[in-house]
């Protein structure tokens, strides 16, 4: 599907038709998982999974940007044009709300995550995520970036602050060790439980697993809303209805082609087919990581957390805090550019 610039490519056909056929794939290969024995694949698909699943934490984070602003701009209009402080009262309400519970989650990590004399990792890495929100908070706010962007606050640093929290404690709920971990369950006498590393084992389904969970469903339907307005959700649909802008002599045709599907991609895609298909395998492979907590497929009854999962996440909360840097300096270090 790269490059299909409009409905006339021949391979446009398959991206919108043969749902029959592409059912009975989705069938087949799911029923075929089932059959890959164990072995170097599963190793192999894992790391498949974590670079698909960090850069799919990008994307989220870029969504959330995309949400904040969408916002904030949305509710400064209604300020102005209802000349209403109330509006001003909600942006600054859900502002500070964002804030307070990242300082609350930052609180509960240092109480459950880190363990006096030890623990120097989740103490370093809760440290340096909430320095730097603070400084992408203030860069924010500088006079500089308000200038460039009008519509940048502290309600966008807010939500990406309370995320990157989250993130952290995606980091530190897979950290392996039990004494830095409340999610890792120690064996006790003859019980039934698998042990792993050091006598400990993993839950397989733990709360940053569902809320994680929570977050990509309403990420997945915001890209939905955000990315299609109306006409294009119709486009999608094949019921695309006629335009609204036509002229007065046009609407004896407006009253013919209402409830009529017709093709409005031959002049070129709503949407890129190509772009839409990785986002997709991206999605796939963070669902993958999620259900599985990120363990290791080490033996076929036991399933480990490594180092491996807590590094990726957090180097995806300090690429997305670096990615939300740059959607504020950028106009300003790039002044001919439109970031509109």
């Amino acid at each position: 599907m790269i490059c299909v610039r409009s409905s006339r490519d021949p391979r446009a056909a398959v991206q919108n038709g043969f749902w029959f056929f592409k059912f009975l794939i989705l069938v087949g290969i799911t029923v075929g998982a089932f059959y890959i024995p164990d072995g170097s694949f599963t190793n192999v698909w894992f790391y498949f999974g974590v670079v698909g699943s960090f850069l799919f934490i990008l994307i989220q984070l870029v969504l959330l940007i995309d949400f904040a602003h969408c916002w904030n701009q949305r509710w400064l209009g209604k300020a102005e044009e209802c000349d209403s402080r109330a509006w001003y009262a909600g942006l600054f309400f859900f502002t500070l709300l964002f804030y307070a519970l990242s300082v609350a989650a930052v609180t509960l990590l240092f109480v459950y995550y880190t363990q006096p004399g030890s623990c120097y990792e989740g103490k370093v890495f809760i440290g340096l995520n909430l320095t730097l929100c603070f400084c992408v908070s203030v860069v924010a706010v500088l006079p500089r970036v308000q200038d460039a962007q009008p519509n940048s606050g502290l309600l966008q640093a807010s939500v990406i602050t309370l995320y990157t929290m989250f993130v952290t404690w995606l980091a530190l709920s897979s950290v392996p060790d039990q004494k830095c971990n409340p999610h890792l369950l120690t064996r006790f006498g003859n019980g039934t439980i698998l042990a792993g590393p050091d006598g400990y084992e993993t839950h397989w389904w733990d709360a940053p697993s569902i809320v994680g969970l929570v977050i990509f469903i309403l990420c997945t339907l915001f890209i939905g809303l955000r990315s299609s307005d109306h006409r294009q959700v119709n486009s999608l649909m094949q019921t695309e209805e006629c335009p609204s802008t036509l002229e007065v002599t046009q609407q004896r045709q407006v009253v013919e082609c209402q409830g009529r599907a017709f093709d409005n991609e031959q002049d070129g895609v709503t949407y890129s087919y190509s772009f839409f298909h990785f986002c997709l395998v991206l999605a796939s492979l963070h669902i993958m990581m999620t259900l599985t907590n990120w363990y290791r497929p080490s033996e076929t009854r036991k399933m480990t957390s490594t180092w491996t999962a807590v590094w990726v996440k957090i180097c995806a909360s300090w690429a997305g805090l670096l990615l939300y840097l740059w959607t504020l300096v950028a106009p300003i270090l790039l002044p001919n550019r439109d970031f509109s």
